[in-house]
Parts: C-alpha cells; sequence; structure tokens
C-alpha cells in the first residue's frame, strides 16, 4: 500500500472544518497486511488519529479495545496520577507469553540472580531462550503530544499485523508500551489546543493555538517534569512506574519527545563526550548500532535527522538515561513540534499527522534493530551486571554507611527511594565503631558496594566534581544522601560490621502516643521533617502553640530531657479547643512525631513554660505568585513541599490580579524564580507598604535580585559584568564560544552553607553544615551587618557536581539566606533551590521556618 494523503469532511457540533488526515494504515509499512477484527483507531476515537487531539480517556478507551480484541494486547493499570487518570501500560507478546507473563517477570529480577563473574552452562541457555524485550514511552512531557498518537498506531500495528515475521518476533519478544507517561499533562495541553484551534488550519506561529498559558502541559499535575524524576521519584507517577520497569528490566527503552518547531529529528547517541562515565562503552558502541536502523528508515521517507549534537546522556533522572545505568540501552528520540495543529518553520509546513509519521517509524525501528540485534543486548544486560562483583572488589571502600539520628523521616525517604531502585540496605544489628566515633544500630544502615545494583549505588552516592566535558543539558551533581542531609560514609572495613540477613524492606513501627488529661502541657522537637505538618494542623484546630527561642531541660518520664531551641510547646492553661487534645494526639500520631508530656511549668534547667522567651507561633496564610514569566517549576516544588507533603494551604495567583488583592488578608508572600520586570510600579508600592505594615515576603534567586532593585531587600549581588571579568577571553576561537558559556554557567551543582543554628530561621537543624541545591550563577554578596545572614558559603563549598573553579572561588564565604526587617514585616531571601524537584529534604525545613518563625526574630538594619 503506496503511502498517500487524501481530504476528509469532518462535521461535529463544535466546528466544521477541512483537515488533511491519513488512516493508521498508512502510518505504517506499505506491505503490511492486517487482521480486520483488530479495532482501527478511527472507528474508537471516531477521527483518524492526527486529524485532532486525542484526550486521555480516548486513548485509554482504544488501548482497552485493543486488548478486548488481540490476544497479543495485555492492559496493566500501573496507579493513577494526582488527577486520578489511568497509568497504562501496554504489554505486546504472543499469547503464549502473555499466558506465561508472570514466570517470564519472576526470572527477570535482578535481586533474585546471583551475581557471579562466571555463568553456568544451564544459566546461559534460559538467558538465551528468554524474550527480548522492548519498552516504548511516549509523552512524558504533556504538550509532546505526537508520541501518544504514534503509541496507538504502533499498539494497532503489532496487534493486526498478519505478517509471519512479526508473529515469529512476538514468540520471542514482550513489547512494553507506555502510551502516555504524563496524562494529566497531556489533557491539560490537549484542552487548551482544542480550546484555541480555529475551524480552518492555522499554521502562523504567533497564533495562541502554539503558546500555552501559565501552567504549560510539559509538566505533571504538581507541575513537576517527570523527565527528570526517574531517580529522585519525588512523584506518585514516577514510583508506580518504576515498579514495572524492575518486573520487565527491559534490554532497550524508546524514550519518545518533541523540540523546538524550527528543529528536524533527534536520535542518540548524541554527544558521546558527555555521556556518564558509570555508563559502560559498549552501551554507546549499541546505541549507534541501533541508530543505523532509525536512519535507513528515515531516509526512506527522506526526513531530515541528526543524531550526534545538542543532547547528552549525563544525568540517570532522564527516561533515555536512566534504562543506562540498568542494564538497558536507553534512546532519546526528539521530533521538531508543531504545538499544535501545523505550524510554518524553516523546513516547511509541519504538520502534527507529520510528527506522528517520523515517531510510528522510529518506534518500529526500535524494535527491528532490538530484533536484528537481540543476542548482543542480551550478553549486554548479562555481562552489565556479572561485572557488578568485580567492579565491587576494585573500589578501596566496601560500602556505605547510612546514619540519622534525630529524624526518622529523611532517613527512611532515603532508604525508600535506594529500595524502589533494588539497591539492598541492611539494617545493623550492633553498634558498629568507625574512626573513632559509634554507630547507633537503631539508626544506622549498610549499603553494600558488592551487589547487583553496584553502578546506580556510584551514581546516587558519588560526589564527582571533575569531568571530561564540562557542558551539561541539565544537572551535574544529585548525590541523594546530600539531598536528603542524612550522613554518608565509605566504610573501607567490614569487621565488627554486623548487619541484618534480609535487607531493609520498610519503616518500622511507631510507637503512638497517648492523651492524658492531667498533662500540664506537651512538647515536640523540631528536629523531626514533618514537625511544620503536625504545627500547622494544630494551628488550623485554633490549638495555640510557642517556639522556645532558647534551650530548656524538664522532667520527663522521671528522667532529665534536654530541649534544643525551635521546640514547640502546646500549655495546656492556654488552650480554648474542648478536643484539643484528641487532636494533638491525633495529628502527632499521623506525623510519626512523639511527644513528651510535661506536668509543671518548671523547668530542670533554661526558661520556664511561662518565659517570655517563648514566642507565640500564628497560622500562617500564604500567597504564591504565579504566572507567565515566573518558573513554572519552582512554583511546583514551592507548591509540592507546602500543600502536598506539609498539607499547609497555598494560594496562588497571577501577577497581573495582584492589584486587585488585599495583600492584608495574608501573612506571607512567596516569589519564586522569574522575571519580574512586567510587575507595575503601583503593585510594587502595595508590595512595600504591606511589608512595612508586618508582612513577610520570601524570594529565590531573580525575585531576590527583583527585590533588591526595588529596595525591599537590603542586600548587593555580582553583576554579569563581574562574572565576565572572572575568566580570560582573549586568544579564544569562534568555536569556543560553548565552552566559555559553560563555563559561566552553573548548570545544577551542589553547595556547602554554614548555618547560623541560633537564628530562628535555622531552627531544627543539628549540624551547622548543610548541602544545597544551586542552579544559577546569581551570587548575594555577603552583608556587612551583623544578624543578617542566614547561611553563607563555607571556603571551599563544592560537593558535588561541576562548576568553575572562578565561579566557586567567588561564590565562597558569601550569602545564601539573608533576612531583616523591613518596618514591622521581614524579608527573607536566598539564591538557592530550597526544595529542588521535590527530594530535596535537606533544605526544605528553611522554607517552612519562614512561615511560622519570621517574627521570631529581629534584624533590623538601622
Amino acid at each position: 500500500m503506496l503511502l498517500f494523503r487524501f481530504i476528509i469532511l469532518s462535521i461535529s457540533l463544535l466546528f466544521a472544518c477541512t483537515i488533511i488526515a491519513m488512516p493508521a494504515q498508512d502510518y505504517l509499512p506499505a506491505d503490511s497486511q492486517f487482521n480486520k477484527k483488530i479495532t482501527l483507531p478511527s472507528d474508537s476515537l471516531g477521527f483518524e488519529i492526527g486529524q485532532r487531539h486525542v484526550r486521555h480517556d480516548q486513548l485509554k478507551n482504544y488501548f482497552y479495545q485493543l486488548a478486548q480484541d488481540s490476544e497479543r494486547i495485555k492492559i496493566t493499570s500501573m496507579g493513577k496520577t494526582a488527577q486520578q487518570r489511568d497509568q497504562l501500560l501496554v504489554t505486546i507478546s504472543s499469547p503464549e507469553n502473555l499466558a506465561n507473563l508472570s514466570s517470564i517477570l519472576s526470572e527477570r529480577d535482578i535481586l533474585s540472580q546471583k551475581v557471579s563473574l562466571k555463568t553456568s552452562q544451564l544459566e546461559k541457555q534460559k538467558s538465551d531462550n528468554a524474550p527480548l524485550v522492548i519498552w516504548l514511552g511516549y509523552s512524558v512531557h504533556g504538550d509532546e503530544i505526537s508520541g501518544a498518537n504514534a503509541a496507538m498506531i504502533v499498539a494497532y500495528y503489532l496487534a493486526a499485523s498478519t505478517d509471519e515475521k512479526l508473529t515469529e518476533m512476538l514468540a520471542n519478544t514482550v513489547i512494553v508500551i507506555e502510551p502516555s507517561i504524563n496524562p494529566d499533562g497531556m489533557d491539560r495541553f490537549v484542552n487548551w489546543v482544542s480550546t484555541y484551534r480555529n475551524s480552518s488550519n492555522n499554521s502562523d506561529a504567533n497564533h495562541i493555538e502554539h503558546h500555552q498559558s501559565w501552567v504549560t502541559g510539559r509538566t505533571n499535575h504538581f507541575w513537576f517534569d517527570l523527565n527528570r524524576d526517574w531517580l529522585l521519584l519525588s512523584q506518585q507517577e514516577s514510583q508506580h512506574r518504576l515498579k514495572y520497569f524492575h518486573q520487565y528490566q527491559p534490554h532497550v527503552v524508546g524514550d519518545f519527545h518533541e523540540m523546538g518547531h524550527n528543529s528536524s529529528y533527534f536520535f542518540q547517541p548524541g554527544i558521546q563526550s558527555r555521556t556518564h562515565p558509570l555508563t559502560p562503552k559498549r552501551n554507546v558502541e549499541l546505541t549507534t548500532t541501533l541508530a543505523k536502523f532509525h536512519a535507513s528508515a528515515l531516509d526512506k521517507q527522506n526526513r531530515l535527522y541528526y543524531s550526534e549534537e545538542n543532547f547528552d546522556d549525563f544525568y540517570y533522572g532522564k527516561g533515555s538515561t536512566y534504562p543506562d545505568i540498568n542494564g538497558s540501552i536507553g534512546i532519546l528520540f526528539e521530533q521538531a513540534s508543531a504545538r499544535g495543529m501545523q505550524q510554518d518553520t524553516i523546513n516547511g509546513l509541519l504538520t502534527l499527522e507529520f510528527s506522528i509519521e517520523n515517531h510510528v517509524t522510529t518506534s518500529l525501528s526500535t524494535i527491528h534493530g532490538a530484533w536484528k540485534n537481540k543476542e548482543k543486548l542480551k550478553q549486554y544486560r548479562s555481562n552489565f551486571y556479572q561485572q557488578s562483583k568485580k567492579l565491587a572488589k576494585n573500589e578501596d571502600f566496601s560500602g556505605y554507611l547510612l546514619h540519622e539520628s534525630k529524624d526518622n523521616f529523611r532517613l527512611n525517604a532515603l532508604l525508600s527511594k535506594l529500595t524502589q531502585h533494588k539497591i539492598q540496605v541492611f539494617p545493623l544489628t550492633a553498634n558498629f565503631e568507625f574512626e573513632d566515633r559509634e554507630y547507633q544500630k537503631d539508626n544506622s544502615y549498610y549499603v553494600p558496594l558488592a551487589q547487583p545494583q553496584f553502578r546506580l549505588i556510584q551514581a546516587l552516592f558519588n560526589q564527582q566534581t571533575h569531568f571530561k566535558d564540562n557542558t551539561f543539558y541539565d544537572v551535574s551533581g544529585w548525590t541523594m544522601p546530600l539531598a536528603m542531609n542524612i550522613e554518608s560514609i565509605q566504610v573501607n572495613r567490614t569487621r565488627r560490621l554486623k548487619v541484618a540477613k534480609q535487607a531493609w524492606n520498610g519503616p518500622a513501627g511507631f510507637n503512638e502516643n497517648n492523651e492524658n488529661k492531667s498533662a500540664y502541657g506537651y512538647i515536640f522537637e523540631w528536629h523531626h521533617f514533618l514537625a511544620p505538618k503536625l504545627l500547622n494542623s494544630l494551628l488550623s484546630r485554633n490549638i495555640k502553640a510557642k517556639v522556645s527561642t532558647k534551650p530548656f531541660s524538664s522532667l520527663i518520664n522521671g528522667e532529665t530531657k534536654h530541649f534544643k531551641t525551635g521546640s514547640i510547646i502546646i500549655p495546656t492553661g492556654i488552650q480554648e479547643n474542648e478536643k484539643w487534645q484528641e487532636h494533638l494526639i491525633a495529628a502527632s500520631n499521623r506525623a510519626g512525631i512523639k511527644l513528651s508530656r510535661i506536668s509543671t511549668g518548671l523547668t530542670m534547667k533554661g526558661v520556664d513554660i511561662g518565659s517570655s522567651s517563648l514566642k507565640p507561633i500564628s497560622k500562617a496564610k500564604t500567597l504564591l505568585l504565579g504566572g507567565a514569566g515566573i518558573s513554572q517549576y519552582e512554583a511546583g516544588e514551592v507548591r509540592f513541599y507546602l500543600d502536598e507533603t506539609l498539607n499547609i494551604p497555598l494560594s496562588i495567583i497571577d501577577h497581573n490580579q495582584l492589584k486587585r488583592v488585599d495583600l492584608s488578608d495574608y501573612s506571607h508572600l512567596i516569589l519564586v524564580d522569574g522575571d519580574y520586570q512586567h510587575v507595575a510600579d503601583d503593585t510594587v508600592k502595595k508590595i512595600k507598604a504591606w511589608v512595612k505594615q508586618g508582612g513577610v515576603v520570601i524570594s529565590q534567586k531573580r525575585a531576590a535580585l527583583w527585590l533588591a532593585k526595588q529596595e525591599i531587600l537590603q542586600a548587593r549581588f555580582v553583576t554579569q559584568e563581574q562574572i565576565n571579568q572572572l575568566f580570560d577571553h582573549e586568544n579564544l576561537n569562534y568555536e569556543d564560544r560553548n565552552a566559555l558559556a559553560s563555563r559561566k554557567r552553573i548548570a545544577g551543582a551542589i553547595f556547602q552553607v554554614e548555618l547560623d543554628t541560633s537564628h530562628p530561621l535555622a531552627y531544627g537543624y543539628q549540624q551547622n553544615l548543610l548541602p544545597m541545591f544551586r542552579n544559577s550563577n546569581l551570587i548575594m554578596e555577603h552583608p556587612q551587618k551583623p544578624f543578617v545572614t542566614i547561611a553563607k558559603y563555607t571556603p571551599s563549598p563544592l560537593m558535588s557536581g561541576y562548576t568553575d573553579k572562578n565561579l566557586v572561588n567567588r561564590l565562597a564565604h558569601n550569602a545564601a539566606i539573608v533576612a531583616h526587617n523591613f518596618g514591622k514585616g521581614r524579608v527573607i531571601a536566598t539564591t538557592e533551590v530550597l526544595t529542588f524537584r521535590g527530594y530535596w529534604h535537606g533544605s526544605a525545613k528553611l522554607l517552612a521556618n519562614s512561615l511560622f518563625f519570621s517574627k521570631a526574630f529581629s534584624a533590623p538594619l538601622k
């Protein structure tokens, strides 16, 4: 069947228009024959693919129809998104394989296999006879919609084709399709395009159809980029997917995206010098081998493409790189995007249909190339895990010891992430002495290097700061223990290290608090990660609480217990809510926080319970500014931490609407990174007046710089000209321009700051050194005024990732977080990302402290 285009007249209740569209068969190989009993996409949708945008419910219905029609299809719901859409996993293989799928998958579990440098003949025969597994994931960015459409055509082909070679291939292959990785973002985009699409096709790049408002369909419900979350696992979609990824253990993973409309088509290997050093060279070789199949398929259609530019394979948190650290071959595909039905480009008219066709083509070339190289791919995966034991022996240490004595939540969160990545972590069964220090067994865990996931352990734990190529598409440092602020020690000896035989598989049960009517009051400590959640729950019930600004000791159950600054006291005598104890006990048990019951207001040492050093805490009513020009990612991170994690309500408004809002209704205003130059002068005056009357403004990155320009924040920033002066611009060739730009950029690295733990904004922190994440070269100079700096960079601050030494030296000793009075109000500013990508638990509490303790300090500038 020759590929051709024809005109369909589509008349609907919404609009009537003439649209070019192809039936599903015309996207597929010309000589294909199909089982007529298998439902075509158009029969389910009511229109041809490419004729209009498909909603997620329509996509879901079609796949369930396919499963009903074909014995080659099995549908699994991996879980639901935050907006309750199903995350579909479509398994395609022979009926025999599907009937035996549980057994096939159980044999692929890397933790059930013995890691050995020698493979027995029986094991080798089982591996050779095991099916090839190919995973195809589409539209992780919801507005990169051609992938989700292509998924339906690829599935139809695999279900309906009567080709004998395909039948033979399916008998020995399991193909996994994730039709829409981001269902919530997908529907957000489809609703936008469907709303603004004209009755007649409009290819004008300026038309509103092609320009989404804030926020875009790229992100999920919480405005997170799911293509950065494979490693970090902050979002439920990622957690659901990873469980099945490790069950299927694919040999090849296709990751289908879209890029700028004036581009063409990209497939990896990409820039090979920017491949993570933990990725085996054989991975790149096999990726290059498969690239020839994509090139051949696109050549037959005379399509433009490129393969070794722009994109790298460094950050393991993406859909095309996470497979590389898990024994698979991950391949990124990028198609120029119409961001609508069609758009004019430098390469001519680009249509949705054209984009879908390219993704269908490379989906099939991925399957074809993998099938032709199945022995090589199987051998590669086998070698990948067999080499783990040898690689571990080559290291000069045996594993990592994890320790956190005060906050079980952060510790358990790290252990949970490691476990989801199939990394085994073992509890200590006895205290362990190492380098003149004793680690208590109840809060220490051991991660041995000698296990199948050796490379992934290194990827999550290493703190590399020097790289062969210093250009990064994404972050260069993501060390997970640093992000969670969990102590991680390399252990070079295991003598006297006693660990459990079974790996950690979940937190221990919590010894619940009980109500006591005779209690003088209760205390809980602020070092718990969920302490802000508990406090907010109490304040929401009008339960009165105070924070201690000085340490004290009280008699608890007959023993003297020391309480640090930041401890929260709930005295009985000032409560007005008759059921306050009932609510307190229930909320503390939900948060897993132990309460200390006190029987007297007289302490053993330090301030008493009636002291004025115990400051009353008010409920925060917080406003987050959003809208065009403001980072949807950083806004989403703040929203996720406050609303989802701590259950603190957060009002979000567009900056254009700020002029109509009565700011006196709010206690706090949060400004994340963005361009605030469009904020009107009268709105700036309004913000100034509100802060002077007692409001608190919290700013991050460029928002802090903007506040300084408005003379609300008293801070000085290093200018771009001063940064340029750090670098030698002489004797450079034109080809050196990208390398110089990379040196001037902090793409994403981890730095160490020194906290003033006596400051209320740092309450709850046990140590004065804290790892923080930074992804900009915005530098705030250290203020000359005392008592204003909460965190400043250490003399040698770079901990993980790449930053040019000139920038590192310029950052040293300068401020990371400052706060001061402004009239009756407070101004808090940071150049860091406090809640980066939802997993940076270490610095997140600084944001919560800014809500509850902003009036517990006073730092006037005059």
